[in-house]
């Protein structure tokens, strides 16, 4: 069986839809001809943490941990928080307020290149050099973000020789979590961004607009080299339950909200059906699961479904699943950015597996809207369109109340998308690089 190196920032015990595709690679690759080893941090500092992941690491699989220097303890001191820093930072210029606020994004945008993981490079790519020696290494993958496992996978192919697939779930440079860098900074992001695309052997991304956006910055690129390997969902977790029928019409959401990515809309949706008198606080139950910045946290206060709303915090990815199975209805929430058409988060695939309707806030034609359709899995409507979202809300709600099927969702089309799949395909572009070997 060929090895690969996986150099991979977000790895268990950290929690997130980060961890869950390079976690799912590393698992199934071995039913394809690949032994995964993996490099990954030692006492990192993750937005969350979920230690039951751990378990989930196949017992054969090699992990080792290179130490990091991480600037998120000095941060939080700073800022006077106690949670990871990523909860609060994916805000527009006009929600950074604070006067500590707009000190950090400088030093962040300025000195922090490609991403705070830069204290990492050095000790990681050490040791990944020395772990393609000892371990007979064929290849090398790297899952970014953070974007320094690019450059450590770079490094380490630049001393060994090696075929690398570079791995994203994300864009680089310009996204909607790219700090505001002034000129020069910004033109060294571009720079290591483009070398990484220039000595890549293959980039892999998750969704077609990394691709897109890849190719609109720097057109010379050869357009061959990129991959598109959907995120999906692993039957293999969920659990083996049969929930109960609600006595409460019941929405449910999974993951982080702050800043861009915000439930207003929805909310004032709900009002507005409180105003026709088609639905009070009394008749739903809305379950918001997850991380939430502050901003997030003040609109569920003030609205006039807060009674409705259970704030849960983050739960081990299996309960998260759980509380999906337990819902009527799953809400999927994009963030308002100009890459809102494009964009499609790794939890949206779970929400297909599971099977439950899904009220998405999307932007019409995006790709989740395309993927929603294509799956016959629910509902999107533009954001803005609160109108929109009551009428789809009022629906699902006479729907349930009427005990008819809210959706009939296409099970085939749906489990294109397994975990499996997607690590079958990574197999094959590997062994495009290592036929001979």
């Amino acid at each position: 069986m060929k090895k690969v190196l996986v150099v991979a920032y977000h790895f268990p015990p950290g929690g997130g839809p980060g961890v869950q595709r390079v976690l799912k690679h590393v698992t199934y690759l071995r039913e394809f001809g690949w032994q995964p080893i993996v490099l990954t941090v030692k006492d990192g500092e993750f937005p969350a943490r979920d230690e039951s992941l751990l378990a989930k690491i196949p017992n054969d699989v090699v992990v080792e941990r290179a130490a990091i220097v991480e600037p998120y303890a000095v941060y939080k001191r700073f800022m006077g928080r106690q949670t990871a820093v990523d909860v609060n930072v994916n805000k527009s210029k006009k929600q950074r307020t604070g006067f500590k606020e707009r000190i950090a994004e400088v030093i962040r945008a300025t000195f922090f290149i490609p991403d705070a993981r830069i204290g990492w490079l050095g000790s990681a790519s050490k040791l990944g050099v020395d772990m393609v020696r000892r371990h007979g290494v064929d290849a090398i993958y790297t899952s970014s973000p953070p974007y320094t496992c690019s450059l450590i996978g770079k490094r380490i192919k630049r001393q060994s020789n090696l075929p690398w697939v570079a791995g994203f779930r994300d864009p680089w440079t310009g996204f909607l979590t790219t700090p505001d860098r002034w000129f020069l900074p910004a033109a060294i992001d571009r720079g290591l961004e483009r070398s990484v695309f220039q000595t890549a052997d293959a980039v892999e991304c998750a969704w077609q607009g990394i691709i897109d956006d890849a190719m609109s910055k720097y057109p010379h690129l050869n357009a061959g080299k990129f991959h598109l390997i959907p995120n999906g969902y692993d039957s293999a977790d969920f659990p083996q339950f049969k929930p109960a029928a609600n006595d409460v019409f019941t929405v449910t959401y999974t993951g982080s909200m702050y800043g861009r990515r915000n439930p207003q809309t929805f909310l004032q949706a709900l009002d507005r059906l409180m105003q026709q008198g088609r639905i009070s606080p009394s008749m739903i139950r809305l379950r918001f699961i997850g991380r939430f910045g502050d901003d997030v946290a003040d609109m569920f206060s003030s609205s006039q479904f807060a009674s409705s709303i259970e704030n849960i915090p983050y739960v081990p990815h299996v309960e998260s699943l759980k509380w999906l199975m337990k819902s009527d209805v799953s809400l999927l929430i994009v963030d308002e950015s100009k890459e809102s058409d494009k964009i499609v988060p790794g939890k949206v695939y779970e929400y297909l597996g599971i099977g439950k309707p899904v009220l998405a806030l999307s932007p019409q034609g995006s790709a989740i809207s395309e993927l929603i359709k294509e799956t016959q899995s629910g509902v999107s409507i533009p954001q803005q369109d609160v109108d929109g979202i009551a009428k789809a809300l009022l629906e699902y709600f006479g729907r349930w109340e009427q005990k008819i099927p809210l959706a009939t969702p296409s099970i085939s089309r749906i489990q294109r998308f397994e975990r499996r799949e997607a690590a079958r395909q990574l197999a094959q572009l590997l062994d495009s690089f290592t036929e001979n070997t």
